[in-house]
């Protein structure tokens, strides 16, 4: 292999990071490496250059970076050269080798830049460079000022960046003027109308009151409508009958758990780490139901954020309640998976809080921060510097209590006053029989020093040589004592986020840890930080003040991006398709002017989302009908201007959750624990065997999320990988989703119940129960054609059974169970018009 291969394959370990010519320099100067560069070398120091370090170049670097041949960009003939650098950014930093990138290289400090490839420097040959580069690199007529870059905001045209459409500020656009005014119910349509009617367009017919009731108890729920709804919503030919629906759904209990679960895909929840040491958080169900209680509360939303990264630095209040939601909220921080044995514990607190800014980043702003951790992000203005502004924030918030292996967690202590005391008492009754056990001790030991005369030593182990007594005596108080600490109360804890020492952290060069470049202090995205703030407090983290800039009215991207989530979590796609990515790597929105009218207009309404849902549900968007435009379709095949509704799937919850509803099995209990799994304790056994169990019949939301090994419903039916963020899940159509249906026992066993119900109307007749079924399954009365097909159906299931099954009855019920089975797995159950 080459000179030239080898090198390339070095580069392309490390992926487009050396093979784009988009990487900007890592090791950006300070002005104290400035003020070494500006001194003008000794002779002396002139000399040690010739001397050691030009003669190392042009053995062991001229060949692949020199006159004739510039691999990745980098020739070192020159000074000019070096200063300049390659591909991967300047070489050196004068003054400073600890973050010089030929300094990593020549020491082999990472595993993806290695210098030379193949023979090794000696030590005494980087000893050289080390101290060359310590001299601030001196070299003969060197134009200094090539060494000088600029600072972090001098890389960017930050007039220039702030005209991309996500980093402007949300401004409140003019209601449109439309044609067909009648058809406005609210500003939500004089905004799609205004789209349809530009592409000479008309929105579909209003959906039929069955449909729209279905589709809306859905939404705002995850279940189905019950009969005595729907027959109420019927009867109701008031103009506020459907306004009422919406209302009621919106005070349902159910509505949290729906709308919270979707909140958790973006949390990234889960019950257990994953990962190398997948052990159970066995408190994470705590944030989950804070989720739960504050969407149905209708926690303002800025308030809501402002609890989750920062509920612990927010104003102290003496109610206990409010003080334990807050700490509890705070496990948003913490949810995410870690790498637990990680040997290198640097690199998992890194890794750690490159999580948790990947997660702050992609679920609240749109935008994918992470990708600075290595270089400044080659598509979106942000730079390794807010990269490591925001890395100092976590890295001043406690998340873990150590990072030994197997790493430990924090949790944050929720005890009462009363239970702490109590506690205490415990810990006292604990400390009594201790003073005992050392009392009778230190009785023994002077006994035995005593009948051993002046030059008798105890033995090591000298219990053994105690009296039969006091060793029955020393027993009964040990045992006592670890009876005493099993009994112990426990206080209750949550994982969450506490304050720790405050830093600021350097730029990681290349993302290691190992080469560290310019200190950072504490900051948020100059991009998105268009009002000049004051420094970070210097006595807290700097959570709250970054929360509460997320939350400015002046911020670009939080309101938009949680309308968009909205959006998309009612209609199956956002006004931006990616809801996750507002960068300029996204989908632009379909119609930004109601994107922006509606994210002012939840800073108006107090961040309430619970008002959102109610515009969003009332307008005729919402209530159109699904039916088909073959010229709407022609010019809007996607139907981004959303000229009807479109038709979707349920959600994985969705299905499960309504196929024990419709057939009675369904327990409506809120909140708690169903993880039998010990907090801290292994989820998988020394088999690999996992012992979590989902036969519940609780609502789905409330079923153990296990990393690496969800439940097989849910992982057949798209649910969210619990290890990364996901606001926008996917919707397939796979033959082992019709398998499950047809063999899985819940719905075998839900089919039982089903016909169990249907049977014991005994005064109604064949066509009366298929009615029945119907209504249960699909919220609407069968046709003629489809009651004869049933009963035809149920025929010719029971004939089939007369060889296998003698008692007709038993044939009979097996035939039910059938039919109904048949209804769990149709398309009309499992999909909304």
């Amino acid at each position: 292999m080459t000179m030239h291969a080898r090198l390339q394959n070095q580069f392309d370990s490390f992926g487009t990071q050396f093979l784009s010519g988009l990487l900007i320099a890592f090791a950006v100067l300070t002005t104290s490496s400035l003020c070494a560069a500006e001194k003008q070398p000794t002779q002396q120091q002139i000399q040690f250059f010739e001397s050691k370090i030009r003669p190392l170049f042009i053995k062991h670097c001229y060949d692949c970076h020199g006159p004739d041949e510039q691999e990745s960009g980098l020739r070192m003939d020159s000074f000019q050269g070096i200063a300049k650098g390659g591909k991967a950014g300047s070489l050196i930093v004068p003054g400073k080798p600890e973050q010089s990138l030929l300094i990593t290289a020549v020491k082999y400090q990472s595993p993806d830049l290695q210098m030379p490839p193949e023979d090794k420097l000696s030590k005494q040959e980087v000893k050289d460079l080390v101290n060359w580069v310590k001299m601030g690199a001196p070299y003969p007529n060197a134009d200094l000022s090539l060494l000088r870059t600029a600072d972090a905001k001098g890389k960017l045209d930050l007039e220039k960046e702030r005209q991309f459409w996500s980093f402007q500020s949300v401004k409140k656009p003019a209601l449109p003027k439309v044609k067909k005014s009648e058809w406005v119910k609210n500003p939500i349509d004089q905004f799609v109308l205004q789209k349809l009617e530009q592409a000479n367009l008309t929105p579909a017919e209003p959906a039929d009151k069955r449909t729209l009731i279905r589709r809306t108890t859905y939404g705002l729920t995850g279940l189905p409508p019950t009969l005595q709804e729907i027959n109420d919503f019927l009867n109701d030919t008031s103009p506020q009958a459907f306004e009422k629906v919406v209302d009621r759904l919106l005070a349902s209990p159910h509505y949290g758990e729906h709308w919270g679960r979707h909140w958790l895909d973006v949390a990234r929840y889960a019950d257990s780490n994953g990962l190398d040491e997948n052990v159970a958080y066995g408190t994470a169900w705590k944030y989950r139901d804070y989720v739960v209680n504050a969407l149905n509360k209708d926690k303002p939303y800025d308030q809501f954020l402002k609890e989750q990264l920062a509920g612990d630095l927010l104003e102290p209040t003496q109610d206990v309640a409010v003080r334990n939601e807050r700490l509890i909220a705070t496990g948003f921080l913490s949810l995410g998976p870690k790498v637990l044995a990680e040997v290198d514990e640097t690199k998992m607190e890194m890794d750690i809080i490159d999580e948790q800014i990947n997660t702050i980043g992609v679920s609240l702003m749109g935008l994918t921060l992470g990708c600075a951790r290595c270089h400044d992000h080659k598509f979106d203005p942000i730079l390794a510097h807010d990269y490591y502004g925001l890395a100092g924030i976590l890295k001043s918030t406690k998340i873990m209590e150590h990072y030994k292996k197997v790493a430990r967690w924090h949790e944050n202590s929720l005890a009462t006053e009363a239970e702490l005391k109590v506690q205490a008492q415990w810990d006292r009754k604990i400390k009594y029989e201790n003073d005992k056990i050392a009392g009778l001790i230190k009785s023994e030991n002077e006994r035995l020093q005593k009948a051993g005369g002046k030059d008798f030593k105890l033995p090591a182990k000298p219990e053994s040589s105690y009296s039969k007594a006091a060793q029955k005596q020393l027993k009964e108080f040990r045992d006592k004592v670890a009876t005493l600490k099993k009994e112990r109360p426990e206080v209750s804890t949550a994982l969450g986020a506490a304050e720790r020492e405050i830093v600021d952290v350097p730029i990681h060069i290349r993302g290691s840890h190992l080469t560290l470049g310019e200190m950072v202090p504490r900051q948020v995205p100059v991009v998105l930080n268009q009002q000049s703030s004051d420094p970070f407090p210097k006595d807290q983290s700097g959570r709250l003040k970054f929360a509460e800039w997320l939350v400015n009215r002046d911020h670009p991207l939080t309101s938009r991006v949680i309308v968009n989530r909205i959006w998309r979590w009612h209609f199956g796609k956002g006004i931006v398709a990616t809801p996750d990515n507002f960068g300029k790597l996204g989908a632009k929105p379909t119609n930004q002017p109601l994107l922006d009218w509606l994210a002012t207009n939840l800073m108006e309404q107090g961040w309430s989302l619970k008002k959102l849902h109610r515009m969003i549900l009332l307008s005729n968007t919402w209530q159109m009908s699904n039916k088909w435009n073959e010229q709407a379709a022609s010019v809007d095949p996607d139907n981004d201007l959303m000229w009807r509704a479109d038709l979707r799937r349920l959600d994985a919850e969705s299905i499960r959750d309504s196929i024990l509803l419709v057939s009675g099995g369904l327990d409506l209990k809120m909140g708690g624990s169903l993880l039998n799994v010990n907090n801290r304790e292994f989820v998988f056994n020394h088999e690999s065997k996992d012992g979590v169990t989902y036969d519940f019949n609780r609502r789905s939301i409330y079923l153990p999320v296990i990393r690496n090994h969800l439940f097989g419903m849910f992982m057949l039916f798209d649910y969210s990988d619990a290890s990364v963020l996901n606001g926008d899940r996917a919707s397939t159509t796979v033959a082992p989703q019709a398998l499950f249906l047809l063999n899985s026992h819940l719905v075998e066993d839900a089919s039982e119940r089903m016909a169990d119900s249907i049977l014991s109307l005994t005064s109604q007749s064949p066509e009366q129960k298929i009615q029945q079924l119907f209504l249960k399954s699909y919220g609407r009365l069968p046709s003629e054609l489809e009651v004869n097909r049933s009963l035809e159906f149920l025929d010719e299931v029971e004939n089939d059974l007369q060889s296998e099954e003698a008692d007709s009855v038993k044939r009979i019920h097996r035939a039910w169970q059938v039919l109904c089975q048949s209804f769990f797995a149709s398309s009309e159950f499992i999909y909304l018009k």
